[in-house]
């Protein structure tokens, strides 16, 4: 009887997370503080393209925030608490705003073009669904952490590539913290090796994924967080590459936290002065276009 309750309950959790049940229509879930949830939203096929949907009560021409998480391009989580916890809790909950927690195929299914085409697939989603959502399809923000940095500042430094997957302009991206803003260079120099296994050997392919060299006229504006006790010059190249943004005449702001890697993520919607700095990039931009605004 009792190696039957276990079959039984192994089969259970086979179902839960088999792709039959991944594809099945998501409700809205309540959390604290009266916030919805719209759990695993469908952008593609593949059961990682999926995005979860974090509403504010009474949502109407909400601005909406979509937040890329990190794991050197390999793995990570849209679910995990350092990627939505605080930010669901100072954007949603008590400013208002829609945030959508996007996944995204990993390295070595795909490469790292494909996973910015996957986000880009998932913007043009979500802006089809904003209206249906309580959301503002013309105000969109991009926010990344880490690997999500780098994916959100390759898709706004070459805005074609979302364009392709049918998303439409938004108005500004939060990078948290990229070191790969200059591919090319960081693949030039001494680094990690995990970084050969998620660019390879190809300067050529190096350049079509590098923020810095794919650059080009209109990119949106862009806030640089950089983490400055890191030693492999995140913020070196945060400002290398706020001064190529600037030179084609584009906006960027460089914003140095004496925090570390993961807090730069973790802490992010906490109370302080971290927070306010973000907060004072995003919010003129959300109130742009907002119903009775200019």
């Amino acid at each position: 009887m009792k190696r039957l309750a276990r079959i039984c309950a192994t089969w259970l959790l086979v179902l839960a997370f088999s792709p039959v049940m991944a594809q099945q229509p998501a409700e809205a879930t309540a959390t604290p503080g009266g916030v919805r949830l719209l759990a695993n939203q469908h952008y593609g096929p593949d059961a990682r393209q999926r995005m979860d949907v974090y509403l504010p009560p009474n949502a109407q021409d909400a601005p909406v925030l979509v937040m890329v998480h990190g794991g050197a391009w390999m793995f990570g989580s849209k679910e995990a608490a350092s990627v939505v916890n605080q930010k669901v809790e100072h954007w949603v909950r008590d400013q208002g705003f829609i945030l959508v927690s996007v996944g995204y195929r990993f390295v070595p299914q795909v490469d790292v073009m494909q996973q910015a085409q996957d986000v880009a697939r998932a913007v043009a989603t979500a802006q089809a669904s904003a209206h249906a959502w309580g959301g503002d399809a013309g105000r969109f923000v991009l926010m990344g952490h880490s690997a999500g940095a780098h994916l959100v500042a390759l898709l706004s430094a070459s805005p074609g590539i979302a364009r392709q997957q049918g998303a439409r302009p938004w108005l500004g991206t939060v990078a948290l913290d990229s070191a790969a803003l200059d591919t090319a260079a960081l693949m030039q120099r001494r680094h990690m090796p995990f970084y050969d296994r998620v660019f390879g050997n190809d300067p050529a392919y190096w350049r079509t994924v590098s923020p810095t060299d794919t650059l080009t006229r209109g990119a949106p504006p862009m806030l640089l967080v950089c983490s400055t006790q890191r030693r492999d010059g995140s913020c070196t190249q945060a400002r290398a590459f706020a001064a190529r943004i600037a030179a084609t005449g584009g906006r960027a702001e460089v914003a140095p936290q004496d925090l570390s890697h993961a807090q730069v993520n973790a802490e992010l919607g906490l109370p302080g002065a971290y927070t306010a700095t973000v907060d004072a990039f995003i919010r003129p931009l959300a109130l742009r276009g907002a119903p009775g605004r200019s």
